[in-house]
């Protein structure tokens, strides 16, 4: 990472302190090597407003909030009673039906993305927050550290998740929503530990983080304040990531039965419609609705994603401002 020392009051010192970093892109880092929240935040919004990926993936999240956070204001009825016919079609009463046990299937839907959107926020956010914490301690600290938590994460690679899950989960069988992130959360952190390890042992002997070191800074104050804030990309793409694997895990959960089946989900809902042969008694929408939710809600995870990875990768940049740009040879 190149450095200027500008002269004057707020030239740099001989500790190395005042030191204006250059960004890969050619920007300027603020003081200390590290990316203001201001800026990480400006920088989200202009990707959102001229990708399109970033775009429908945004409207999808957004919309997907809205519906958990006021579910009472899109369907009236009870998502658990069961007051209504059974099997009954699609009307105006009920907009999708209802299932074999005369529950309204469309308030099954709306109710149902507020616990499906808990899990995939609430393991986003936690194996992120760890996988932060060991991968970037672990490449920093070095030694013995670096080894006991590599080691300690590369046993958790080696093991297929989704089966190490199924283990898990039939001990907690009935678990509900909190027991259900933690348990995602418990095998979804490592393989983003291995790369904030990667991406903090390529900022190590940075000139900041030397600085920090020359001025007598304790490790955590280097790791948390000078480290971390030059990951915010990465650490976005990380969030969204695990937020989707959480939204296709917790599902597949529930879907075999591994859940609390009296949970209003997307998840039990597929576990209840397999369990009455809904494509066989001809309520096929009681698999095709939930299903369609949970790709959707996945798809905002991964277009958000894609986006956030051309921020934190450059070289994508001008590879797609090339595109549909004739070259123009030389008369």
């Amino acid at each position: 990472m190149a450095t200027l020392a500008p002269g004057g009051p707020g030239g740099a010192s001989e500790s190395g302190q005042g030191a204006i970093a250059l960004t890969p892109g050619g920007g300027l880092m603020p003081q200390g090597g590290g990316i203001t929240g201001a800026r990480s935040l400006r920088r989200m919004t202009r990707a959102i407003r001229s990708n399109g990926k970033a775009t429908v993936g945004t409207a999808l999240l957004v919309l997907f909030c809205l519906v958990a956070l006021f579910p009472g204001v899109i369907a009236r009825d009870d998502p658990s009673a069961e007051i209504y016919g059974r099997a009954l079609g699609p009307s105006s009463q009920h907009l999708l039906g209802t299932t074999a046990f005369g529950q309204d299937m469309f308030a099954q839907v709306i109710y149902g993305t507020r616990p499906v959107l808990l899990i995939a926020l609430g393991v986003g956010l936690s194996a992120t927050i760890i996988a932060m914490l060991i991968g970037v301690a672990a490449a920093y600290l070095g030694g013995a550290w670096d080894g006991v938590l590599s080691l300690f994460t590369d046993v958790l690679l080696v093991i297929p998740a989704f089966p190490l899950l199924i283990v898990i989960a039939s001990y907690l069988h009935g678990a509900g929503t909190l027991v259900l992130i933690g348990v995602v959360t418990a095998v979804s952190w490592s393989y983003t530990a291995r790369q904030l390890r990667a991406q903090a042992l390529s900022l190590r002997n940075r000139d900041f983080l030397e600085a920090a070191r020359v001025r007598g800074e304790r490790s955590i104050y280097i790791i948390v304040v000078e480290i971390i804030p030059t990951m915010t990309s990465l650490l976005v793409a990380s969030f969204l990531t695990n937020a989707l694997y959480a939204v296709l895990f917790s599902s597949s959960l529930q879907f075999i039965g591994l859940g609390n089946p009296n949970t209003v989900s997307w998840g039990t809902m597929l576990y209840w419609a397999e369990n009455n042969e809904a494509f066989q008694t001809g309520q096929a929408i009681w698999i095709i609705v939930p299903g369609l939710c949970i790709v959707a809600l996945g798809a905002a995870f991964a277009l958000l994603n894609y986006a956030f990875d051309e921020i934190g990768n450059p070289a994508l940049r001008p590879v797609r401002s090339m595109r549909g740009k004739r070259v123009r040879r030389p008369r």
